[in-house]
């Protein structure tokens, strides 16, 4: 059996918004196993973001449990998941969060400047593609390249895990292909379990793995049998 790196257990989100309750989830059930990459699939609103960042504590679920490793992530308690994504967690968004006015190398140097056993900012930059981008500011590079700055930030520490939340949403389909190509690199070459949530199906071709989201609920989630290449996309 494959090792589960998270397991979630009946998490249920619930956001007061005035006098209106919003239920993001209710009752989820979800492991994501040793290196693998699983799409999340589901529609604006169906709690995938919600769910994303429970599993790398950059929120608390209402109720339930989050298993990281066998272990209870100490929700009630922000420096243990303040040390918890710092150490464990790579995160890549829609939008690219650089620096304007640092270069590539040094928005990446962000993060290996505080990280226990990290890539070299030129390391993690060559992984992405952008090994001859190094001092190229964030204004000179387009919207792919940026996205490959974000990426190579967040695997610069060398995370176990890679979570990516609509990581093409901002970019157009050839561009997209190539930023899932990396994120496909880096999950094969350095074996991190990778999770990457996004409302475009065509995605989930290729992952190990599809967990459908629909109001709250997981309503399915199969191993993917006919896994495709990032690069045989098309949209």
């Amino acid at each position: 059996m494959p090792t589960a790196v998270f397991e979630a257990r009946q998490i249920t989100k619930t956001y007061q918004m005035g006098e209106v309750e919003v239920q993001a989830l209710r009752g989820v059930d979800l492991d994501l196993f040793e290196g693998e990459l699983t799409v999340l699939l589901g529609l604006s609103g169906s709690g995938k973001s919600t769910l994303l960042n429970i599993l790398g504590g950059l929120d608390v679920p209402t109720s339930g449990t989050v298993r990281y490793c066998g272990e209870v992530l100490d929700t009630d308690d922000d420096a243990t998941l303040t040390r918890f994504r710092r150490e464990h967690v790579g995160f890549v968004f829609q939008f690219y969060n650089l620096i304007p006015s640092l270069t590539a190398r040094e928005n990446v140097a962000l993060i290996t400047d505080i990280a226990e056993k990290p890539l070299t900012p030129e390391e993690a930059l060559q992984l992405v593609g952008l090994g001859q981008r190094l001092d190229h500011f964030p204004a000179q590079l387009s919207g792919g390249e940026q996205q490959r700055v974000a990426i190579a930030r967040a695997i610069a520490k060398q995370p176990h895990v890679l979570l990516c939340d609509e990581p093409t949403g901002a970019l157009d389909a050839s561009t997209g292909i190539v930023v899932l190509e990396v994120i496909e690199r880096i999950n094969r070459e350095l074996g991190t379990t990778t999770a990457v949530i996004t409302h475009n199906a065509i995605i989930g071709q290729m992952a190990d793995r599809i967990v459908r989201l629909s109001e709250g609920h997981i309503q399915s989630a199969a191993a993917n049998p006919q896994r495709r290449p990032a690069a045989e996309l098309s949209w």
